[in-house]
């Protein structure tokens, strides 16, 4: 008799694959369906760019030390993974960096840039650091420093790179350094307080801004939240505390229309608005706003009325050759056609320019900032 043989019952279908494909399908459809229902347009009408080229008031460099350019960064911020992020987006590495010297990084960027079709020029920051009791540079204390004679020297080589000065206003020899920055054809000072740990408020730093003043030299200061360091004070980038220099007489350009930050309960950019009514000589820019983590705020500089007007442009790189900045970021501003060509285009001046371009940043913002440092 053959013995019977057990019945085996089939294993069970897997049918997760399916379903998370169904699922993917239904929200990328159910996504373009939004678009579509939900599509409102660019912010502003756009506007044709202008025939000339054009200017980049907001241009940052790397530097870590490497070929006695006097660049410094902490150890905290070489340890942190900001910083092969950064080099990344300069278009390089920490050991290429290491081998050819902290110039390169401004030979690459003056190459980048000779192959954009809309940008021409930029004025490359400096970046200075904390200052001890005694008026010295505290390195213990500073993140990040790019020190003035290297980008004056490297920018004195090229065509298209400008000298952008940062002199901490509590150095013994602050003056001093103004006057030298404004002989070696600095366009303008450059301000991060939050990081520089000094308050633009702060009464002593009157014959500073008187300086200013005589040498006609515009203020470039950060106003809002920090976050490209490790840390950051950001009280002391309360737009409020600007009154000091406004009331003085400085040109003063408030970075990113001060976004992302908050004091006594209110937004930065709240804290600003008001004052340019006060202030003919107070402005910003728009710099940094494409990103992903400030959405919306490039929409308040171009149809809050505060800001009509009182705009420059900036692009912030190599912030905007990061991840943080794409035109998919914009599903309801610009068709899909739109964003695949935008993201297509390579040099990341261009890509930047025309981005704004396209969420409808108008002409002559475009071109006021040529204006300001011609």
């Amino acid at each position: 008799m053959t013995p019977a043989i057990p019945s085996r019952t089939a294993p069970p279908k897997r049918r997760w694959p399916r379903i998370l494909a169904l699922t993917l399908l239904c929200v990328s459809l159910g996504g373009c369906v939004a678009c579509r229902v939900f599509h409102s347009g660019p912010y502003r009408t756009p506007e044709p760019l202008p025939e000339v080229k054009l200017l980049d008031m907001h241009v940052h460099t790397a530097g870590i030390g490497a070929g006695d350019s006097g660049c410094f960064i902490s150890k905290q911020m070489e340890s942190s993974w900001k910083l092969n992020i950064y080099l990344k987006s300069f278009g390089t590495t920490r050991e290429e960096v290491q081998q050819k010297g902290d110039a390169y990084v401004v030979q690459h960027i003056s190459r980048q840039l000779a192959g954009s079709k809309h940008v021409g020029q930029a004025i490359l920051l400096a970046m200075d650091g904390v200052v001890d009791a005694n008026g010295e540079l505290d390195k213990s204390r500073t993140e990040i420093y790019v020190p003035n004679a290297f980008i004056a020297q490297e920018t004195a080589k090229t065509t298209n790179l400008l000298f952008g000065a940062s002199i901490n206003p509590l150095r013994k020899d602050a003056l001093a350094q103004l006057d030298w920055a404004k002989a070696k054809g600095a366009r303008l000072v450059k301000w991060i307080p939050s990081i520089m740990q000094f308050d633009p408020a702060d009464e002593r730093l009157t014959p500073f801004y008187r300086k200013l003043v005589a040498l006609k030299l515009p203020l470039l200061t950060h106003a809002g939240q920090e976050r490209s360091f490790t840390h950051a004070r950001d009280e002391l980038c309360d737009p409020q505390r600007l009154h000091l220099p406004l009331k003085l007489g400085v040109t003063v350009i408030v970075a990113h229309i001060a976004s992302t930050g908050a004091n006594a309960g209110q937004r930065d950019t709240d804290r600003l608005a008001p004052m340019m009514a006060q202030y003919p000589n107070l402005f910003s820019e728009i710099s940094s706003l494409t990103q992903v983590n400030k959405l919306g705020y490039l929409k308040e500089a171009l149809t809050r009325p505060e800001w009509q007007g009182r705009l420059l442009h900036g692009s912030d790189y190599p912030l905007i050759n990061t991840a943080l900045c794409s035109p998919h970021f914009y599903p309801l501003q610009l068709t899909g056609a739109e964003r695949r060509r935008l993201s297509a285009i390579e040099n990341p001046w261009d890509r930047d320019v025309e981005l704004k371009q396209a969420l409808g940043v108008p002409k002559e913002v475009f071109t006021r900032s040529r204006q300001m440092f011609q």
